[in-house]
């Protein structure tokens, strides 16, 4: 992606499932589950870089002994410097004592993180500070083992302001309105509540130190988040763990968010993406299953699991950019979707270049973009061999005439070149974009100057920042005639509201190209009336019902707005004639079928709270406010 964006955090859980003195025995090595975790938090560093957290639950530890233990990090190398501090604790402590060490009583009840619940979590920041207080798990205390609380998630919340009520309402008073904060106390209240119903239950009965264990046995999770999660509006995949050792996944019931698990008779194990649990467990894909949207994963004190409904499920939307760009491209499902995404384009871009591929050269810009450009070479091979087919079947060749047939093949260059040990880490917006202009460089003296068509592939374009003050600039240099820029997703129009940094719509190019279009025709006084209509719908609530903003698009064509693009994003001095050539919303439902959520390119938003964020987000827009929306 040529404009970098943040995004979905990451998530990996285990649970070991025997005594943890198997482990040791088995392995060798107490550090069994801490280096599975590892391994998957490592194989998801793609989804988080702003901070790491790690959390462990020690199960049944005699009181007078720590049984939750965490760390987290905001440095560089995260989570390196985490498992470096456990590791570093471990062998302090274990110096003088050899024989014990091979002792899971021993190592449980005098080193941290010698546990059998193990809860990771990488960071994005798209809310809040990056601050060591807003990194994940999240830790809810008591001196009552089935009362305490870990928590970590990827997730964000539209109507957090609602949900902060709610724990008013309740009592409450939350020290932050942050959604972690609000999910977290929302949960913890009724973990507390189901606690002390099951306590009232037992009293008469039992002693205290006899109703701690039997709560622990009954605790009902379902219900806790049945009651707790009922009013939640947001896509997350949202990973629990209680002190007792019980724990969970949430998924949301659209299934925004990805969430997918693998277990056998010694693990349970839990990851954002299934490369992570693949490469971690040596396990086959197909062993590994996705929890179903609206439903939890819920793994007892015992080390029992299944998946049980939560909330009401709804249509499946999983995101379409975890398929297009976030996720790992080493899942074959992913990797299959990204070339068909690539492929999908081959009538567009033979369009664009007038069928002539004696004088085009395909290239892409790395790296995330790569394997849609593989797709695409597959196009126009299969273009190739259909006309191949066709001139000898029906015409007749010269010796001369079939030899330049047969030997037409694409030309393939590598035209950009990423160095990605540049950072743009300046903040001064004009000094940014000196060194947004220096982060890419081009290859030199490999096309036929005002002759040849540059086709370069993107697999998505969200602000053209990045293409305008860079990319274009240094291509031209190279003296093509035309430049055609591809995007493997379609046009993002607006903004997301489920945990990507994408809510600003002046940042949108299409938003940006669909403003000049309507200033062109004469049009303007529709932003009048349609900013009229998003505020009179937030103040009477209604403002989750429809996405008004769609009628400003609906005012142009898909290829009114992508000529109108290759305008704003061309520099001024460029000589190429520049061309963009977007994915179509249908031809990227018919590739991610089992991945439809498209709000972002069609307004079509998969829960009422992503309507009230986008009708909101214009009227902050037409103030003039430049400020998230939700």
């Amino acid at each position: 992606m040529s404009d970098v964006i943040k995004h979905e955090c990451g998530i990996a859980m285990i649970r070991l499932r025997k005594n943890f003195n198997y482990y040791i025995k088995k392995y060798g090595t107490p550090f069994y589950g801490l280096g599975k975790l590892y391994v998957m938090m490592e194989k998801q560093q793609n989804r988080g870089q702003d901070g790491a957290g790690v959390a462990v639950i020690k199960m049944d530890t005699p009181p007078g002994y720590r049984y939750i233990s965490r760390y987290r990090s905001i440095e560089p190398s995260a989570i390196h410097q985490i498992f470096e501090k456990i590791n570093k604790k471990y062998k302090k402590s274990v110096k003088g004592h050899k024989e014990s060490a091979k002792d899971a009583d021993w190592l449980k009840q005098n080193i941290a993180f010698m546990g059998e619940v193990l809860l990771g979590h990488l960071r994005y920041g798209t809310h809040g500070l990056n601050s060591i207080e807003n990194c994940h798990p999240f830790l809810r205390q008591n001196n009552w083992k089935s009362r305490n609380l870990v928590l970590a998630g990827n997730f964000n919340m539209t109507n957090n302001d609602e949900l902060f009520e709610r724990l008013v309402e309740l009592g409450q008073s939350p020290k932050e309105m942050t959604d972690t904060v609000t999910v977290m106390e929302k949960i913890g209240h009724f973990l507390d509540e189901e606690n002390q119903i099951l306590f009232n239950r037992f009293k008469e009965k039992y002693t205290n130190h006899e109703i701690s264990n039997l709560i622990e046995e009954t605790l009902d999770l379902q219900r806790v988040l049945r009651r707790s999660c009922k009013d939640f509006d947001g896509g997350y995949a949202m990973a629990g763990m209680t002190g007792y050792g019980a724990s969970f996944v949430a998924r949301d019931p659209n299934g925004i968010r990805p969430a997918y698990y693998y277990a056998d008779d010694e693990v349970v194990v839990v990851a954002s993406e299934r490369p992570a649990i693949k490469i971690a467990f040596g396990v086959d894909f197909e062993d590994i299953k996705e929890i179903k949207p609206g439903h939890a994963l819920i793994i007892n004190k015992d080390g029992d699991y299944d998946e049980y409904p939560f909330i009401e499920q709804q249509e499946k939307k999983s995101c379409s950019f975890e398929r297009i760009y976030f996720s790992r491209g080493s899942d074959p499902a992913i990797y299959r979707e990204r070339k068909m995404l690539g492929t999908m384009l081959t009538k567009q871009i033979l369009d664009a270049v007038d069928y002539d591929l004696e004088n085009t050269v395909f290239s892409y810009i790395p790296n995330t973009a790569e394997i849609a450009f593989m797709g695409m070479m597959d196009g126009i091979e299969g273009h190739l061999m259909d006309y191949r087919k066709k001139q000898i079947t029906e015409g007749k060749l010269s010796k001369p005439a079939l030899e330049k047939l047969l030997s037409l093949k694409p030309r393939m260059e590598k035209m950009v070149i990423k160095d990605a040990k540049l950072r743009t880490f300046i903040t001064n917006d004009n000094q940014r974009d000196d060194m947004v202009s220096m982060v890419y460089d081009t290859t030199c003296d490999v096309i036929k100057k005002n002759e040849d068509t540059l086709v370069v592939m993107d697999d998505s374009i969200v602000r053209g920042t990045t293409l305008e003050k860079s990319i274009l600039q240094i291509l031209d240099k190279n003296q093509p005639k035309k430049i055609v820029i591809v995007s493997s997703a379609p046009q993002i129009r607006y903004p997301d509201c489920y945990g990507i940094d994408m809510s600003k719509m002046k940042e949108f190019v299409a938003f940006r190209a669909m403003l000049a279009l309507l200033k062109e025709t004469g049009k303007e006084n529709l932003l009048d009336e349609i900013y009229e209509q998003c505020k009179r719908s937030l103040e009477a609530d209604t403002a989750h019902e429809k996405n008004y903003v769609k009628i400003l698009y609906d005012q142009f064509t898909d290829e009114q707005i992508s000529d109108k693009i290759a305008q704003i994003i061309t520099p001024k001095g460029i000589k190429a004639e520049v061309k963009v050539v977007f994915q179509t919303v249908e031809n990227l439902n018919k590739t991610c079928q089992d991945h439809i959520g498209d709000w972002y390119f069609t307004g079509n938003y998969p829960t009422p709270g992503g309507f009230k964020v986008v009708n909101k987000a214009f009227v902050f827009f037409m103030e003039g406010k430049g400020v998230r929306a939700y």
